[in-house]
């Protein structure tokens, strides 16, 4: 096509626009189409009072922000556009909690590392005795190592879903990533319960040698000997860094155990409910009452923190039951604790065995 014949397309291409635009204008009376528009629809009643493809800034900001509208039917959610939440949920659980999450696990690592390299291995003191006393019985073992397995297994599972798409998706592939995490999911949803037991089996079974008791605080007064070697303050069958993994393992547990179950039940457990109601009565929450939805959300949010404090804990209990003291891994292995290791950290509780050791023996018919 020449250039004369281009001008002559355009020419006719603009008188027939400028022909359009005075027919809109007659028709409408204004050469404002969007005001035109607007009484249009404000004549028809469009909800919201929006202009069509005009946007109205004001109304959408105010749904992004997670604001509701009045609605007649009986669940009130529905009258909210956006569910705002969400993208907060989104951003604390992949922004603030896992860079937290990792720096407080390689924390523990760090230090524990130190602790080795300046301390060392926390041995037994002129060494063992050759001579076993019982430390734990079948049933305590059982209890021990049931929660302990299921921690495992719900821990590596737990940080596969915070940090494996990071981690394991680019060595594996997104297949093997995403059968690995499927099944992950799915253990980590029926292990949970036998956390749970051994929770409540420990609890049953410890509970009344983990009440605190003035031992405790001589033994925190020398920090449990744990900085100078040969110093072994008194204590009964538990000490007091024994106590609060106990406690701590109760307490976390329940909390762990009411939030993960608020997650696989979402629709029938309003389980924070009530915290949030005490939260307000104390004036520490923010009034109103959480809906299903924000329930879960908090729910998946402290969860995982929590678990992620549980972690650090825990790595600490495995170092020092392991390779950080001579003698320690027994207890929970055989069951038999070497007698010199047991006074050196549980003297008290060696002096009750041996009483008990000694009054049962001469209860006993002569011979």
């Amino acid at each position: 096509m020449t250039c004369l014949s281009l001008r002559k397309v355009l020419g006719v291409m603009s008188v027939f626009s400028v022909i359009v635009f005075a027919v809109l204008v007659g028709l409408t009376g204004s050469t404002d189409l969007s005001i035109s528009s607007a009484h249009a629809q404000s004549a028809g009643n469009v909800p919201g009072g929006t202009l069509g493809n005009v946007g109205d800034p004001e109304l959408w900001r105010f749904a992004r922000r997670g604001g509701c509208g009045t609605v007649s039917i009986p669940d009130k959610s529905a009258g909210c556009l956006v569910q705002s939440d969400g993208d907060v949920l989104r951003a604390l659980k992949n922004g603030i909690m896992s860079q937290f999450g990792g720096w407080l696990m390689l924390a523990m690592v760090v230090v524990l590392g130190l602790f080795y390299a300046f301390r060392g291995r926390i041995m037994i003191d002129g060494g063992p005795a050759g001579e076993t006393i019982e430390r734990f019985n079948g049933l305590e073992r059982f209890a021990h190592w049931l929660s302990a397995t299921s921690f495992i297994v719900l821990a590596l599972t737990g940080l596969n879903v915070l940090y494996g798409r990071y981690i394991l998706m680019p060595i594996l592939g997104q297949d093997a990533f995403a059968a690995l995490t499927y099944y992950g999911k799915l253990s980590h949803n029926y292990i949970g319960f036998s956390f749970m037991l051994g929770v409540v089996m420990m609890f049953v079974l410890w509970v009344r040698d983990n009440i605190p008791n003035k031992h405790d605080l001589t033994w925190l007064a020398a920090a449990g000997g744990l900085f100078t070697k040969g110093v072994h303050p008194p204590s009964k069958r538990f000490n007091a860094g024994q106590k609060f993994i106990f406690w701590y393992v109760v307490i976390a547990g329940i909390w762990m155990t009411v939030s993960g179950l608020a997650l696989l039940f979402p629709l029938e457990l309003q389980s924070l409910s009530g915290i949030i109601s005490l939260f307000n009565f104390f004036g520490l929450g923010q009034g109103g009452e959480l809906t299903q939805l924000q329930q879960t959300q908090v729910a998946l949010l402290s969860h995982g923190l929590s678990g992620l404090f549980f972690i650090a804990v825990i790595i600490g209990h495995i170092y020092i039951g392991s390779v950080g003291m001579e003698g320690a891994i027994d207890a929970v292995g055989s069951g038999q604790v070497d007698r010199k290791w047991a006074q050196d950290h549980h003297d008290l509780w060696v002096a009750e065995m041996d009483e008990k050791q000694t009054v049962a023996e001469k209860a006993q018919p002569a011979e």
